[in-house]
């Protein structure tokens, strides 16, 4: 097990990294500097220098105060390493950097560093809060790390829409009409009274498409919305994406890729109008002429992510809208402009659209997803725009 007070800072720096608090290299390095030559005569002090390297957000200061306490205060190891006369002397440059290469080899390493020091459990509670917090943050506010715990959220989401009946049928004990064919075989095996079969229809799922805007306006939002597609892609048959900014993209075949990373990597190389300007009524027009009698014309359930920023005038992009809600049983606008208090759909493109959606909902954080496949769920109560 470790002993040196330097490899104890990177251990609790990984703490907090696993608590979502970004701390990087060269904070690290710059924190065990400066503890070498503070010491550690006075825990507060040690408290307040890695606070002034680790923290950098005010909502993290609680967060950081109960890791400190649980890792160094009731381990003992402020006592420890105090009594032992650690984190005193040792000032020569020659020292200093060695200290600095070795700490940057564990920090490239840090499976090797003994994870028995790391097994620290945090309150229940505050790990939901903390979890809660993140659902309900918007995405542009969001952390890297705090990105990526967003995207293993998203993984895990699943939409399930109602089933639709078929125009096939299918035998059973029971349903709505006779099934004579199957009734004459059975009394060719029965002694007595014919047995009757029935038949009832089949149900499938009901297909979803999802339109999102990549444009510049939308830059923030369009890689966790590419996670939110690809989980829904990989849950459920009968699932079309496409991408539009300037063109419309179809990536629903890369998006079949498992591996969340590859399926994002191929549709990179396919899309080449990434963070653009915004072609809302040529891309709509191009979906209606292009796909609009093979996908959404079999009660497909339309999802439309975009601000609604559109250059043109709302003429056209009123006829567009109009056409896409007709050919489509549910037309649903997820609209991250919605996420400010006071939101009104003064811009022309907006305008142009909202008559024709269903629903008109937010899309700036994990929750608002999550409440689109609540509303999504069979027997989920319906809302008007």
């Amino acid at each position: 097990m470790m002993t040196s007070l330097a490899d104890h800072i990177v251990v609790f720096a990984r703490l907090l990294r696993r608590a979502n608090i970004r701390v990087g290299t060269g904070s690290i390095l710059a924190a065990v500097a400066a503890v070498e030559q503070l010491g550690l005569s006075d825990p507060d002090d040690l408290a307040a220098c890695l606070f002034a390297f680790f923290v950098q957000r005010q909502e993290h200061r609680e967060l950081f105060s109960q890791a400190f306490s649980l890792y160094w205060r009731r381990s003992g190891l402020l006592t420890e390493f105090a009594s032992s006369g650690q984190g005193e002397g040792r000032t020569d440059d020659a020292s200093r950097e060695e200290q600095a290469r070795r700490l940057a080899d564990a920090l490239a390493n840090e499976d090797e560093i003994d994870d028995a020091v790391f097994e620290l459990e945090f309150d229940k509670v505050d790990t939901a809060s903390a979890a809660e917090n993140l659902q309900r943050k918007d995405f542009e506010s969001m952390s890297a790390a705090e990105l990526r715990d967003a995207e293993k959220m998203l993984s895990r989401l699943r939409l399930a829409v109602d089933e639709l009946p078929s125009r096939r049928f299918q035998s059973g004990s029971r349903g709505s009409r006779l099934d004579m064919r199957a009734s004459l075989r059975a009394s060719l095996r029965a002694d007595g009274l014919m047995p009757l079969r029935f038949q009832r229809r089949k149900t499938r799922q009901s297909p979803i498409v999802v339109l999102c805007d990549i444009s510049g306006s939308m830059s923030v939002y369009s890689r966790m919305f590419l996670h939110f597609m690809h989980a829904v892609s990989n849950d459920r048959g009968r699932t079309h994406s496409f991408v539009f900014g300037t063109r419309l993209s179809n990536i629903t075949r890369q998006l079949r890729f498992r591996d969340v990373d590859k399926a994002l990597a191929a549709t990179a190389r396919s899309v080449k109008d990434w963070s653009g300007g915004t072609r809302i009524e040529d891309c709509l027009r191009c979906f209606n002429r292009r796909w609009s009698r093979r996908v959404p014309a079999q009660g497909a359930v339309v999802v439309l992510i975009s601000d609604g920023l559109d250059r043109g005038d709302g003429r056209g992009l009123q006829k567009e809208m109009e056409r896409l809600a007709k050919s489509s049983r549910r037309l649903i606008w997820l609209n991250p402009l919605l996420r400010y208090q006071g939101f009104e759909p003064r811009a022309t493109g907006i305008r142009a659209m909202l008559p024709y959606v269903d629903d008109f909902r937010s899309a700036h954080s994990v929750n608002s997803l999550i409440e689109l496949a609540e509303l999504l769920a069979p027997g989920a109560v319906q809302s008007a725009a």
